[in-house]
């Protein structure tokens, strides 16, 4: 017999992610894509409440351009939950979007995850990452990942998660150029000039460096999905040229694409360097955030169960995002 579910409302933090380095193998037999990536989650995150209510599941989000209905991801993965548990709980959610949508940097796969962390919680089922794996997984390629969190391999569709043994710990920009990008677009216009690759394993030889010595081994790394996404969006080459030349004249490591698009982040290992490289995005009438990455045990630990007595939610640690509101994380414009 099921638990009966906590009555208090929960609080998450669902973080973004961005991707170091994303290598488009070949399209597979069920018609997926063969990758290989490099995931980062970064403390930039969406904020989440979990209400628990008698039978309904609901959702409210802030931001127009998020479904409401059946549609939206984090309802799916709780009805999808409440269906493999066999409980008949309810819940209301409410999500307050901070993470760029359709930007490449998993908001709405975190979202889905969160809400099937939090609600393993709030419906007292004990399942935890490992049992709600297959889950996420028939959610979409992303979720697995936010399961976990930290630096991780992604192969197969990128639902295949290993986390890595070394994780980067570095300042992070994040850009939102305001042109919302369609994966699926990106990945068909990929498909119309993809060959054969040429075996380099970038992200293997990335690996396969030492992640702390920071500066050598970043220019390895690229993203296979840069090209077709500008292709896709012509209009957005300008602003990503921009974008791209503050973030590597001040000094960043690294300075790319993430996912499908069209958000942009640079990594830093001197936190003044990203301080003024934020500052002259803003300047010049860009959305731009500054916070930094999470390793694999920062994560375990925003979702490890509170000490006895603590009212505080899942994953409510520092946000660690920075905008013009330094508590709230709010884009600078």
């Amino acid at each position: 017999m099921a638990a009966a579910a906590a009555r208090r409302p929960l609080h998450l933090r669902a973080h973004a992610k961005v991707n170091l380095g994303l290598e488009v193998l070949g399209t597979r037999a069920d018609g997926y894509h063969e990758l290989r990536t490099l995931f980062q989650t970064i403390s930039i995150h969406d904020d989440i409440v979990l209400r628990p209510q008698r039978s309904e599941i609901t959702i409210r989000c802030d931001h127009p351009a998020v479904p409401t209905d059946e549609t939206n991801l984090a309802v799916r993965a709780a009805r999808d939950l409440r269906r493999f548990a066999g409980v008949a709980h309810g819940v209301a959610i409410t999500l307050t979007k901070r993470i760029p949508v359709a930007g490449g940097l998993g908001g709405g796969s975190s979202n889905a995850a969160a809400v099937l962390m939090g609600l393993d919680r709030l419906w007292r089922l004990g399942l935890g990452p490992a049992g709600l794996h297959p889950l996420a997984r028939r959610l979409g390629a992303d979720v697995p990942y936010f399961l976990l969190g930290g630096t991780a391999l992604g192969l197969g569709r990128g639902d295949e998660v290993y986390p890595l043994w070394r994780q980067l710990r570095a300042e992070v920009v994040v850009v939102d150029p305001e042109r919302p990008l369609s994966t699926a677009d990106v990945f068909r216009r990929l498909d119309a000039s993809l060959t054969p690759r040429d075996g380099t394993n970038r992200i293997f030889r990335f690996i396969s460096s030492d992640l702390a010595g920071h500066g050598t081994a970043f220019p390895i790394l690229s993203n296979d999905l840069e090209r077709p996404a500008l292709e896709e969006a012509p209009d957005l080459a300008a602003r990503v040229d921009l974008i791209r030349g503050i973030l590597i004249r001040e000094g960043a490591l690294m300075a790319s694409l993430s996912g499908s698009g069209a958000s942009y982040f640079g990594l830093f290992d001197d936190p003044g360097r990203a301080r003024k490289a934020r500052s002259r995005l803003v300047a010049r009438g860009l959305k731009a955030w500054r916070g930094r990455t999470f390793s694999l045990d920062q994560y375990r630990r925003l979702w490890a169960p509170p000490a006895r007595g603590r009212a505080r939610g899942l994953g409510q640690g520092r946000s660690g995002q920075h905008g013009d509101h330094r508590r709230q994380g709010h884009p600078g414009r």
